[in-house]
């Protein structure tokens, strides 16, 4: 289902709640109301307890069999669009599937409170929780904003992986975002994706804490990235459970009024990288792609072929990829 179908359908779900609302029925800013509950209000979701916070998490295969780490993107997504990663788990390894604290069915916390070093820590303290002896292998699979968290982790902690798949990281400095995002976000003034996005403003808006609405609405924007005019290259909708608002926008404002740069350390980091990128995407290819992924000093450049950016969620995409990912984590198990 391609994007501009799914818009109307959701305006009218909107109509449905504004109209209740006004009734005295339903409440928009109450919990399981607009979004799904996170892992705190819902007990019933797998989590895990992980530096300070509920994170929404499970695993896959054999607790002592090699740990690859799905990392998903954003900031602010949550896992379900990679769960075809859950394929490795019948291949060896015990796969960890993660949503990042205030991202999908996570715990949500003050804005003030995010930063880069936190989600590196919050990284660590998911592979602290799921390895059950010191010399398991781990590997880090992210894609999108979960490779720049990957390798900003690699680059504080490049002896603690044992390898990485990193699937279209915007960059790993702030120079390298803005110019891929001045490529990716690039849409007609026109565009029926944009314009609808724009349009739900007028009936429904929240303040910093209100969780519920500011990510039903994160939602609907991130969905232009599915628009056939997104360059981005996208085959359809990722599935996707709730969006997180706030920490998006925290941490591109840290970025932004700080800069980044997750590759002083990378040079030790001397084991093989897969870095990935795709046919579709034309925000990306090949030269950013090089440019990248060279502050690693061994790496494998790959493209999937007839995919976009969300080469890990339709088979098209995946069929190209999974044979290539397993090969270089089976070199390195």
């Amino acid at each position: 289902m391609k994007a501009k179908t799914l818009f109307p359908g959701l305006i009218l779900v909107l109509g449905c709640l504004i109209s209740a609302c006004q009734k005295g029925e339903l409440n928009p800013s109450q919990p399981g109301n607009l979004v799904p509950l996170t892992v705190d209000q819902d007990p019933s979701l797998p989590g895990i307890s992980a530096n300070g916070t509920l994170l929404h998490a499970e695993a896959f295969g054999q607790p002592d069999s090699a740990l690859l780490v799905v990392i998903h993107g954003g900031p602010g997504s949550d896992y379900r669009y990679l769960l075809n990663c859950k394929e490795f788990a019948g291949e060896g390894f015990r796969v960890v599937f993660y949503d990042q604290r205030g991202s999908g069915l996570s715990r949500r916390h003050p804005k003030d409170s995010y930063s880069i070093e936190l989600m590196i820590d919050d990284l660590r303290a998911v592979i602290e929780h799921y390895k059950t002896r010191p010399n398991q292998k781990v590997f880090l699979l992210g894609h999108s904003w979960g490779g720049m968290l990957a390798t900003a982790y690699i680059n504080e902690h490049p002896a603690e992986i044992d390898g990485a798949i990193l699937c279209e990281p915007g960059g790993f400095t702030y120079t390298q975002i803005e110019e891929y995002l001045s490529r990716s976000q690039h849409f007609g003034m026109f565009s029926e994706t944009l314009n609808d996005a724009v349009y739900l403003d007028q009936f429904i808006t929240g303040k910093e804490d209100q969780h519920e609405i500011l990510d039903y609405k994160f939602g609907l924007w991130a969905a232009a990235d599915e628009a056939e005019d997104s360059p981005i290259g996208n085959e359809g909708p990722l599935p996707f459970w709730r969006s997180g608002a706030v920490v998006n926008d925290a941490l591109f404002e840290i970025a932004e009024e700080q800069g980044f740069d997750f590759t002083a350390n990378l040079s030790q980091f001397d084991t093989k990288t897969l870095f990935v990128y795709s046919e579709n995407n034309t925000a990306y290819g090949v030269q950013h792609a090089q440019k990248v992924a060279a502050a690693y000093p061994n790496v494998q450049l790959f493209r999937v072929d007839d995919a976009g950016h969300d080469m890990l969620s339709f088979p098209r995409g995946w069929q190209h990829f999974h044979p290539v990912g397993l090969a270089y984590l089976n070199s390195l198990k």
